[in-house]
């Protein structure tokens, strides 16, 4: 290759690699696999070297993406710089090759971490206090992110112990796999789009610029490394790791001190084999030189440190061939296509089916019956296409359209202008009324034992239950004859659905299934509209004035509560004994009253559950937002923003003392 051969190439290749860097860290949607990257990436490096075309602008000298322009900008002290991959044996042996002729002896240790598929978060404390919660950006500067990253559980808001008085750490933010499932399930039910993986619901979550949104997103973290004032280089990584547990912090608990680089091979060929029994993706073991003490002889490149690498794991996947493409019917009629497969084995688990999501996902990535695909478990729990391998000779089926007709009982199918999903509105049809049923009994609304999905299809084949009132109407007798119900288990799920009776009002809103409407927001709803009478009284203007709810999901209570049917549903369950009405708590006095208040801030002894409990127990409530509605502003430490708000709206500010002082 040429010199002008080379520089058009690599013209292509940082063009490709901007564009891919762009997608990964600022939109969250990946254009090609990490490997795939790191060829092209280790590609240009090689042309740039060899033909001496470099340029401060090139992927090679980039860390990450940009910061977004909706946070303020922050600069990183110490740069948050990313790893080297290998994906061999060999080039492992070569690291270790490295540091031991940089260091010129073999007195040093390894320790191997497991490498989480998530977004690097830098936070930083004073004086044991969370003040800043940061992205990587770039690997200089980042997005200040404080405000989303304090809703992550696994985030300290205050340190353990002795801390110092000033120190920062470095952690990976994530989702577990059953929580990642779960949330995409109701997305996809809801007719929202759905993430492709856990990694991207985590950086596209926390770039979200409203917080409540965010602390409604199962975000975890583990930290896995600290950095302090004091500089002390005798440290090791496993007593930093110690120390972060000490001080309050998730850490990796698969992490493994190795003595050589033989026992770090055997570390990756453990988890290699172990890792799809994790809770949550790791894509790799990190490999860190355990002595701090040798990290500045070894130094780091303009990207990355010498002293530490990544080992990658390939990713889990397999090609077969689609022979039929059949459709869902979900809770509220969301229609999801499945691709039916040629079972083939896939991490560990023989894969017959794989959700293609709606139609525009079959569409955008253009795939058709009898294409050969090549599949993945998304977070090794659910198995997606990923693509089409495109046959040499070019013969392929028709491209799939959707049909007019529900599957499941011929209504026609319809599709609203914002919404990727097409749906049954049939409110009978058999699937949906599965599926509603089922909700209705799980654990987090009526808790009904003994009724899982076989007693479930049961009741509908048989047509003994087509509604929620029904399940009140039942007795053993109508049981007994089910499969695999006998006597006592038909009269274990009478007395579960019994006891059912008992659930509170929010419970029951929540089992009502109205769309939109989880758990937190039924909790909101029950609390602002403490019955079914009030509830249903509700303006839409109303209900948006609860913190938690917006023009979205007031519009699907108002539209559920305008129904005839739902109204009718309601008052039968309401005559069968359920409960529609709140327990109001005893209130300690009603001084506050008609009373608004706005916490910000870290107070000095009270957590902000308990200001929040001890406002509600004089009659007052507590908002998230600064307006010229709120009476009083309890602010503490690092008020921030909206303190300065309350000062321009002249608003009245009270501290802690003060606050003790009304309600002594």
């Amino acid at each position: 290759m040429n010199h002008a051969q080379a520089s058009e190439r690599v013209r292509e290749l940082r063009t490709l690699l901007n564009k891919a860097n762009d997608a990964y860290y600022q939109d969250a949607s990946p254009l090609m696999s990490d490997r795939e990257y790191d060829l092209l990436l280790e590609e240009l490096r090689q042309l740039e070297e060899e033909h001496s075309l470099f340029s401060p602008d090139s992927p090679t000298g980039r860390i990450g993406g940009q910061p977004t322009r909706e946070f303020p900008t922050v600069t990183h002290p110490v740069p948050m710089l990313s790893l080297s991959n290998t994906y061999s044996r060999g080039e492992l042996d070569d690291f270790d090759r490295r540091v031991r002729n940089l260091l010129g002896h073999k007195s040093y240790s390894y320790m191997a971490e497991l490498k989480y598929d998530g977004m690097a978060i830098r936070l930083r404390y004073e004086k044991g206090r969370l003040v800043l919660g940061a992205t990587r950006g770039d690997g200089s500067q980042g997005d200040d992110i404080t405000a989303n990253i304090r809703t992550i559980q696994d985030v300290p808001l205050t340190l353990s112990g002795r801390p110092a008085d000033l120190l920062e750490v470095r952690g990976e933010a994530y989702m577990e796999l059953a929580a990642f499932a779960k949330m995409n399930s109701a997305r996809e039910e809801n007719g929202e789009t759905v993430f492709a993986n856990p990694r991207n619901a985590t950086a596209g979550t926390l770039k979200l610029q409203d917080p409540s949104i965010v602390s409604r997103r199962p975000i975890r973290m583990f930290a896995y490394d600290l950095l302090l004032e004091d500089g002390d280089g005798e440290r090791t990584q496993k007593e930093k790791l110690d120390l972060l547990e000490k001080l309050g912090f998730r850490v990796c608990e698969h992490r493994s001190l190795c003595p050589g680089i033989e026992d770090v091979h055997d570390i990756i060929e453990k988890w290699g084999r172990l890792r799809k029994n994790l809770p949550y993706e790791t894509d790799g073991v990190v490999v860190k030189v355990n002595e701090e003490r040798y990290r500045d002889i070894l130094g780091q490149t303009a990207k990355a440190p010498r002293w530490a690498i990544a080992y990658k794991f390939e990713a889990e996947r397999a090609v077969t061939r689609i022979h039929g493409i059949t459709l869902q019917v979900g809770r509220l009629g969301t229609i999801t296509p499945v691709a039916e497969l040629d079972p083939v084995l896939l991490a560990g688990t023989t894969v017959k089916r794989a959700t293609l999501h709606n139609e525009e996902e079959i569409q955008r990535k253009d795939i058709r019956v009898g294409d050969r695909i090549v599949v993945e478990k998304a977070g090794d729990i659910i198995p997606q296409v990923v693509s089409v391998v495109l046959q040499e000779d070019g013969e392929r089926g028709g491209s799939f359209g959707m049909p007019e007709a529900c599957p499941a009982c011929s209504s026609k199918l319809v599709k609203l202008p914002e919404e990727v999903a097409w749906r049954c509105t049939n409110n009978q049809c058999p699937p949906q009324v599965r599926s509603r049923l089922e909700h209705f009994a799980s654990r987090d609304a009526m808790d009904i034992d003994g009724m899982g999905e076989a007693v479930v299809d049961q009741l509908v084949t048989e047509q003994l239950v087509t509604a929620f009132p029904d399940l009140y109407r039942l007795d053993a007798d109508d049981l007994i004859p089910l499969e695999r119900m006998g006597e006592k288990s038909a009269a274990n799920l009478i007395a579960s659905i019994g006891k059912s009776r008992e659930k509170p009002f929010e419970k029951v809103l929540y089992a009502l299934g109205i769309r939109f409407v989880g758990i937190t927001v039924a909790r909101d709803l029950a609390r602002a509209f403490p019955s079914i009478d009030a509830l249903t009284d509700a303006t839409e203007e109303e209900l948006c004035a609860i913190d938690s709810i917006g023009p979205r999901i007031a519009g699907s209570v108002r539209s559920f509560l305008d129904q005839p049917d739902n109204l009718d549903m309601i008052r039968q369950l309401r005559e069968l004994g359920l409960t529609f009405e709140s327990e109001l708590p005893e209130t300690a006095s009603d001084r506050f009253s008609g009373k608004t208040f706005v916490l910000t801030g870290t107070l000095p002894t009270l957590k902000r559950s308990e200001a929040q409990a001890h406002i509600e127990n004089h009659g007052g409530k507590v908002t998230s937002s600064v307006s010229k509605k709120t009476d009083f502003v309890l602010a503490g430490d690092e008020a921030g923003s909206k303190l300065e708000k309350a000062k321009k709206l002249g608003l009245t500010i009270i501290t802690e003392n003060d606050f003790f002082e009304m309600i002594k």
